[in-house]
């Protein structure tokens, strides 16, 4: 009966610890990157099934520091590749420097992002989020309006 007694209050105790409201996310987490937009993403997908994809699109530094980007990931693909054309050779970007101030921007004939694996789930007229992941591991998500390559858009690259 004594065991009861002393039980009682500590399971009372632990039952109002399980209600307690969490405590709030701490802002430096490294979900998102402050200072940093994304905008006019776009997604464009081969016009030969199997053949890679290209993605675009536009990167603010609004903060008074650089920031390197170091990869990016597209929901839906087996892999995304920073790339760049340069006099008509394309190679692979390993890492992007974006100094304060500047917007970068991801472009036919210049930076770009080639996507490989692309999943049937991922359709023109739809979206795809795209993960922007920071050294230091800080990250920024944005959707990608997808689209068909096709009359007008010209070379992917």
């Amino acid at each position: 009966m004594k065991l009861a007694r002393l039980l009682l209050p500590l399971s009372l105790l632990a039952l109002a610890a399980c209600q307690q409201p969490k405590p709030a996310a701490d802002k430096t987490s490294p979900d998102a990157k402050p200072g940093l937009s994304v905008s006019d993403g776009k997604l464009l997908l081969p016009a030969v099934k199997g053949n890679p994809g290209a993605a675009y699109f536009t990167i603010t530094n609004t903060t008074e520091r650089v920031v390197t980007l170091a990869a990016v990931s597209i929901d839906g693909t087996d892999k995304a590749e920073m790339h760049e054309t340069r006099a008509g050779v394309m190679e692979p970007v390993k890492l992007l420097e974006v100094n304060p101030g500047i917007t970068a921007r991801f472009e036919r004939g210049g930076l770009h992002v080639m996507v490989f694996g692309l999943k049937d789930t991922v359709k023109s007229g739809g979206s795809a989020e795209m993960t922007l992941t920071f050294e230091g591991g800080d990250k920024l998500s944005a959707p990608l309006k997808v689209e068909m390559t096709g009359a007008g858009h010209g070379d992917m690259r």
